[in-house]
């Protein structure tokens, strides 16, 4: 992959083989999101544990003291009184097999999150093929399968992420925007590391978090110091 001028700058201003602080580390990635948008703060650690093994899967999810920076668009697979909740509650669309129908017909994707209730998990399973590999495929543990939509929808917007392991043992997550600011940042990062730590499979063995990096959109992955 070719790098352009500001990235091969920002990687000259700081030791890419050194573990840094927190509070370094997170100056060094807001000094090199140099981009003109506002970029997104990104979060990756390598976890200690065999994706391959049941026992040892993390999944979660939190909702960051101060949201992602970004407001998702909510679909809501719901009938009756439930779709109502949900209308009421701020859902960006709301619907059942029409919805489904939608996404199977049109290619159909303007959303960021799917909740439904258990009794429409029938209709949805129609659409896990597509779903699935994107990430949408609502799961009772991120709270996306549940009857009370509204609290649902309500930490959906509020800032809610979820975090898993992929196939190489690496969780991925949004920390929030370069707007935020360090403080609001540092924070975010605090409570996710602090809900992957609560985490930890019972079946783990030898050191969990193996290492952790920051970047922006845009910008260089800078190491930061683990502490198991």
């Amino acid at each position: 992959m070719k790098y352009g001028k500001k990235y091969a700058e920002s990687v000259k201003s700081f030791d890419t083989t050194k573990q840094y602080e927190l509070a370094d580390a997170m100056d060094i990635v807001l000094n090199t999101a140099k981009a003109k948008f506002d970029e997104t703060i990104e979060f990756h650690t390598k976890l200690g544990v065999d994706p391959k093994q049941a026992d040892q899967q993390v999944r979660g999810v939190i909702v960051l003291p101060n949201g992602t920076g970004k407001t998702a668009k909510v679909l809501v697979i719901a009938k009756g009184e439930k779709a109502d909740i949900a209308q009421k509650a701020g859902a960006d669309y709301v619907g059942a097999e029409d919805m489904v129908a939608k996404i199977q017909k049109e290619n159909w994707f303007d959303f960021d999150v799917v909740i439904t209730t258990p009794d429409m998990m029938g209709v949805v399973g129609r659409i896990g093929k597509v779903l699935g590999p994107k990430g949408l495929m609502p799961n009772p543990k991120s709270g996306t399968v549940t009857m009370d939509v509204e609290k649902a929808i309500k930490d959906v917007k509020a800032g809610k992420v979820e975090y898993r392991l992929d196939k190489t043992a690496v969780i991925h997550c949004s920390i929030g925007k370069k707007s935020f600011g360090k403080e609001k940042l540092i924070e975010n990062y605090t409570a996710l590391l602090d809900a992957i730590l609560k985490a930890k499979p019972a079946a783990a063995k030898g050191q969990y978090i193996k290492s952790i990096a920051l970047a922006s959109t845009m910008g260089p992955g800078v190491k930061v110091q683990v502490k198991n």
